[in-house]
């Protein structure tokens, strides 16, 4: 049965699409698969973890029958991506093996039924909707993402905490070491919402959404959250938990405040990080009248030192951190000016962006 023939990557972009959420190895062998579904000329492509779903359709002059399957995303991706780019690809269903036959080229693959392939519903209700652009809620996401804990046995840690309250959207991360807060005004009024997305919905967002003014819908629902732009629908489940109360992590009224110029500032980290220990990765600061003292040593008896010239007239202060903190939050914030709030070498530092409350970034000390 002939189900299509178009170009290449006509099948190869909504296909990479949904793939980036396939398991390389699963309990389940269907969820391997990706549920390809033709009517007409519109095709529709579909992967699941159980946890996230992602559909994509896609228009175009097909021609073929009607038909649903499921196929091996991987071995579909990496057959198309193998063909030459001007390819022009015709697939075709005989006896559930999928046959992929572009110019001399032909791969035949096995299938499972599509009615076999589980979905996930879309929420009931109305729940939080909310409509913002891909650009600030990427922007948003990249200020704070990289502050999520990875495999915390504190599960609601793995993931990221998203509030809209009235008019402003809001984003928190924290490991337990460092917090990320992020926030952006929206064109709405809408009751106060938190949910913590999992990791992983963070990072397949992260990818996929674009850097312009385009429409990004967001549903928040029951359990689930959906998000929709482009061809594409996101549906996650969400994380159970009690995030823990970021307003109380923020320090107010440090009594120092330094600016620096944040590109030296990281370069000058960059540098001293190297010979830290691996284990530790501590740096410290040593503050003193216009200077600013970096030092790193480690187990093997070696030692780095970076010195700033800085506006600072006060008492003398060393306070050491885990570098890797400082150099995610100066590698993830684009402003060319970053400023720092110190108390003493035992409280945390509130990192701002100057005139933003917006941005507000803090880490916890180290004894070095």
């Amino acid at each position: 049965m002939h189900l299509l023939t178009t170009t290449r990557d006509a099948i190869l972009a909504p296909l990479q699409s949904v793939a980036g959420i396939v398991e390389k190895r699963h309990t389940l062998p269907i969820l391997s698969n990706v549920l390809i579904e033709k009517h007409g000329e519109q095709l529709t492509m579909l992967a699941t973890d159980i946890e996230i779903q992602i559909r994509t359709t896609t228009a175009g002059d097909l021609g073929g029958s009607d038909a649903s399957l499921t196929v091996g995303a991987r071995k579909l991706q990496d057959i198309l991506r193998a063909l030459p780019d001007s390819a022009e690809v015709n697939l075709t269903l005989d006896d559930k093996r999928l046959t992929v036959k572009a110019g001399k080229s032909r791969f035949a693959l096995q299938t499972l039924p599509a009615a076999d392939y589980p979905r996930m519903n879309l929420p009931e209700g109305e729940g939080t909707r909310f409509q913002v652009t891909q650009k600030t809620f990427k922007r948003l996401l990249a200020q704070v993402s990289y502050a999520m804990a990875q495999q915390d046995i504190r599960y609601y840690l793995n993931g990221l905490l998203v509030i809209v309250d009235g008019g402003e959207l809001r984003m928190v991360a924290t490991d337990g070491h460092r917090l990320a807060y992020a926030a952006a005004p929206i064109e709405a009024d809408l009751p106060r919402t938190e949910v913590i997305l999992p990791r992983k919905t963070v990072m397949e967002l992260a990818r996929q959404l674009g850097d312009a003014d385009d429409a990004l819908e967001v549903v928040l629902a029951g359990n689930q959250s959906v998000f929709r732009f482009g061809p594409i629908e996101l549906v996650s489940k969400l994380i159970d938990g009690k995030f823990p109360d970021y307003e109380r992590v923020i320090p107010q009224n440090h009594p120092t405040t330094i600016t620096f110029d944040r590109a030296p500032l990281l370069s000058a980290l960059s540098r001293v990080a190297i010979l830290t220990s691996d284990k530790f990765r501590g740096v410290r600061l040593v503050l003193e009248d216009g200077l600013l003292r970096i030092v790193s040593s480690n187990n093997e008896q070696e030692e780095a030192q970076e010195e700033l010239e800085i506006d600072y007239h006060g008492d003398a202060l060393d306070i050491g951190f885990n570098v890797t903190y400082l150099l995610d939050v100066l590698n993830n914030v684009s402003h060319e000016q970053i400023e720092w709030h110190l108390a003493d070498g035992n409280s945390s530092a509130l990192i701002t962006v100057p005139g933003n409350a917006h941005f507000k970034y803090v880490v916890m000390p180290m004894r070095i």
